[in-house]
């Protein structure tokens, strides 16, 4: 997987990268990062990717040209499957949607910034528009990592056990159930019988009804989906 990120702060970006899974993800060769900056596509001297809203309104917009620019120069080097905007009012990203993403080839983000961008940009070039919760930002770059941890993650070859991303919460639309570790028994609080008892069938048993009664609790709203 490829993933290019359109940009005003690369510098806001780049150490997530170089840590954790996002790392592991790039050393294996299982996905390639760049970052672009869109300063680098304007030719003012002033590097100006913003300017006033017509009609007047509080706030700056990100203008069309620059991120035309950026957008038609990465089109022309190879064929994306999504061109993702960073947006409150976009889709609230969920795990199915992670899951699709993560077999897609090659993926841009554009990550907004002041008032968003310019309507245009969303109307001739975006082709998908994901949102990370009821909330807005400085600007999209937060979100952008988060989706690109989501979706790493699930590429074959990056988490230790291929497994482990199966049994994530909201896989299934259920929230994962209690985990436990050594020591078994730790200032009077015991691990359920059930784990320590080697009955691999009655644990599953036991971790689809805690699954089920976690999300019945907490998050009811899943179950209904």
């Amino acid at each position: 997987m490829r993933v290019d990120i359109i940009t005003v702060v690369p510098e806001l970006l780049r150490s997530p990268f170089e840590a954790s899974i996002m790392k592991r993800s790039i050393d294996k060769g299982l996905v390639e990062v760049h970052f672009h900056n869109l300063r680098d596509y304007v030719t003012d001297n002033y590097k100006q990717i913003d300017d006033y809203q017509f009609g007047g309104g509080a706030g700056m917009v990100m203008m069309i040209e620059p991120i035309d620019k950026c957008i038609t120069a990465l089109k022309a080097a190879r064929n994306y499957d999504e061109i993702i905007y960073m947006t409150p009012d976009g889709e609230t990203l969920h795990q199915g949607m992670a899951n699709h993403l993560s077999l897609k080839g090659n993926l841009i983000i554009l990550c907004g910034h002041y008032k968003g961008v310019d309507q245009r940009v969303r109307d001739h070039f975006i082709t998908k528009e994901i949102s990370i919760g009821d909330y807005v930002l400085s600007g999209g770059e937060l979100g952008a990592l988060i989706l690109c941890d989501a979706i790493f993650r699930l590429i074959p070859g990056v988490l230790g056990n291929e497994t482990s991303a199966l049994t994530d919460s909201f896989q299934d639309n259920l929230l994962a159930p209690p985990i436990y570790t050594r020591p078994s028994a730790y200032k009077g609080w015991e691990v359920p019988e059930v784990l320590t008892s080697g009955n691999f069938p009655k644990i599953e048993a036991w971790r689809e009804e805690q699954a089920y009664l976690r999300t019945k609790e907490r998050r009811p709203d899943l179950l209904e989906d």
